[in-house]
């Protein structure tokens, strides 16, 4: 009997433990060769020039908007940090998602810069929340504050289809001390820029 049993279990290693015919998992874009990415860099750097030569002489045709295709050629020529940086943080009340009347104005500006500046961008709007609440309050309160956000710049011209929303709720503080002022800043919605 523990012959069989023995001759059972080196069969059976000798089956699983066989040469399998699977080929090995391999990073595609480690293989891709030098040159083809060299000719895409230039493909990419060579068609950024033509866009430049366009303007040029663009502005160069017509004196009347050559002040109007210098700020259109600036506002391109932004990255998306430096645009980021230009849009206002939206600020609430103690457990509120309503936009503050002094903070309406805030969000005209950043409609402003959404669709002139940033129009080749999508929208991300981060709810935030401070500390006080539980977890899932926090988060459904952050999703209601960009909500309010999004319904702010949809109503001053901004395309919807372009505004993705989130809530980190007490996860992304702004500020970390113990006080009012504080726990203020933390209430809040920032906006972020994607491609």
């Amino acid at each position: 009997m523990k012959s069989i049993v023995l001759s059972g279990v080196v069969a059976s290693l000798l089956f699983f433990s066989g040469c399998s015919d699977k080929s090995p998992a391999v990073d595609e874009m480690a293989q891709v060769p030098t040159q083809e990415v060299k000719a895409v860099e230039t493909e990419t750097v060579s068609s950024e020039n033509s866009v430049v030569n366009a303007t040029s002489e663009d502005i160069a045709v017509s004196d009347s908007s050559s002040s109007e295709s210098v700020s259109n050629n600036t506002d391109s020529q932004l990255s998306m940090s430096d645009i980021e940086s230009t849009l206002t943080t939206v600020y609430f009340d103690f457990d509120k998602f309503n936009i503050k009347p002094e903070m309406q104005s805030n969000i005209s500006t950043d409609a402003k810069i959404v669709t002139s500046s940033a129009s080749a961008y999508n929208i991300k709007l981060e709810g935030n929340c401070d500390e006080w609440g539980s977890d899932e309050y926090n988060f459904a309160l952050g999703l209601k504050r960009a909500d309010s956000v999004k319904k702010s710049l949809t109503a001053e011209g901004v395309d919807a289809s372009r505004i993705v929303m989130v809530s980190y709720g007490e996860s992304n503080p702004a500020c970390n001390d113990k006080t009012q002022e504080c726990w203020s800043k933390n209430r809040r919605v920032d906006f972020s820029l994607l491609p």
